[in-house]
């Protein structure tokens, strides 16, 4: 039976959703927090919708059994084709990722942004009706930032071949006269800095990782189940595939060594 003190469950389709957990455990510091990253069956961007919404189904699941007090779909593309479901199957509250569109059409100047994200997310009915309902005129450029994903999960957000594959995929947005850029992938807050010193200072980066942890504060303090824990909340980790290269990831973005436990079959 979940109270106050129950944890709160992350996934995401690999570690892309700790730059979200970083928000939450910035804003609540004494909330135990649960994450599973589906590094077996990364990137979601180029799965079916079906995979994706029994694959979400299925981890929210194993979360529930976890006595989780509410959930957070760390990732945009099974929020934009799994959220919905998700919401009406189970009566915790669910908080998911949505690519700022809008807060970008407030900061842009020129009325020209770039969103990047992965394919899933961009061709997703509920991002085109984003789009519809917050562009306010803007012209919107897209990039779908293949193999973006797998770079930082193979080679970490720093190297020379992440780097060059960040630039090659910026570029051609760039060129578009783009004053705003949209993260629209939870692994993409990684690559900020590297973003910034291809787009330079004038060019506004959107982030919506902060914006989710205010929605899940605000959640929990509405239905009475924001901790009342003194000391710092705990952190447990669960994965898909090899549990050894989801814990050096996590080391390598964390800087901690965290216990990294196996995701129950089904792989």
């Amino acid at each position: 039976m979940t109270s106050s003190n129950s944890p709160v469950g992350i996934f995401d389709s690999g570690i892309g959703g700790l730059s979200v957990l970083r928000h939450i455990r910035d804003l609540m510091p004494a909330e135990d927090l649960m994450y599973v990253s589906d590094r077996a069956h990364l990137p979601y961007g180029n799965k079916a919708s079906s995979f994706i919404l029994d694959r979400s189904e299925y981890i929210v699941n194993f979360l529930i059994q976890q006595n989780v007090k509410a959930i957070v779909i760390a990732c945009n593309t099974a929020t934009a084709i799994a959220v919905a479901h998700l919401r009406d199957k189970f009566s915790l509250p669910i908080i998911g990722m949505e690519p700022g569109v809008k807060p970008a059409t407030v900061k842009s100047r020129n009325g020209l942004i770039g969103v990047l994200a992965t394919e899933g997310t961009l061709v997703s009915g509920k991002f085109q009706n984003l789009v519809e309902q917050h562009a306010n005129g803007a012209d919107i450029f897209y990039s779908p930032c293949h193999g973006w994903v797998e770079a930082i999960e193979n080679n970490g957000p720093s190297h020379a071949k992440t780097v060059d594959l960040v630039e090659q995929s910026l570029i051609p947005v760039l060129e578009k006269g783009v004053d705003t850029l949209v993260l629209g992938c939870t692994h993409y807050p990684f690559l900020k800095e590297i973003i910034e010193n291809i787009a330079g200072s004038s060019v506004t980066i959107i982030d919506t990782g902060q914006a989710v942890a205010n929605q899940l504060q605000r959640r929990l303090s509405d239905e009475a189940l924001l901790s009342s824990n003194t000391q710092p909340g705990e952190e447990r980790y669960w994965c898909s595939g090899p549990a050894e290269n989801t814990r050096d990831l996590i080391a390598k973005i964390q800087a901690n060594h965290s216990i990294v436990n196996q995701l129950p079959i089904p792989d």
